[in-house]
């Protein structure tokens, strides 16, 4: 897979996810990489697992561990895959919906 992203200073959070060239929709951009964890932190995405038992943690060591949230974003994860919701301009800032503890913040 070619490099499509990379991580540098965000004016929206501290270090966030760029497109280094234009992605289009429905694009796989990368998969979220690190250890599995029980506990919760500040990379640690959580995934369903897919048997209806709950969540798996991720303690992210990756790039993807940079994303920062909107309540519009323009990727999603499906499991540890992260993909493109819509066509992403090239330096655009990847975001992705942290969920419902995030509601509040735009």
């Amino acid at each position: 897979m070619d490099v499509l992203i990379e991580s540098r200073e965000s004016s929206t959070h501290g270090q966030g996810v760029f497109a280094i060239s234009p992605i289009a929709e429905g694009t796989l951009i990368g998969r979220y990489r690190g250890s599995p964890t029980a506990v919760d932190g500040t990379f640690v995405l959580w995934i369903d697992e897919g048997t209806g038992n709950g969540f798996e943690g991720i303690d992210g060591t990756g790039v993807l561990r940079f994303l920062n949230h909107s309540r519009s974003p323009n990727a999603w994860f499906d499991g540890p895959d992260l993909y493109a919701l819509r066509d992403i301009d090239a330096d655009e800032e990847l975001y992705f919906d942290y969920g419902e503890d995030w509601a509040d913040v735009p």
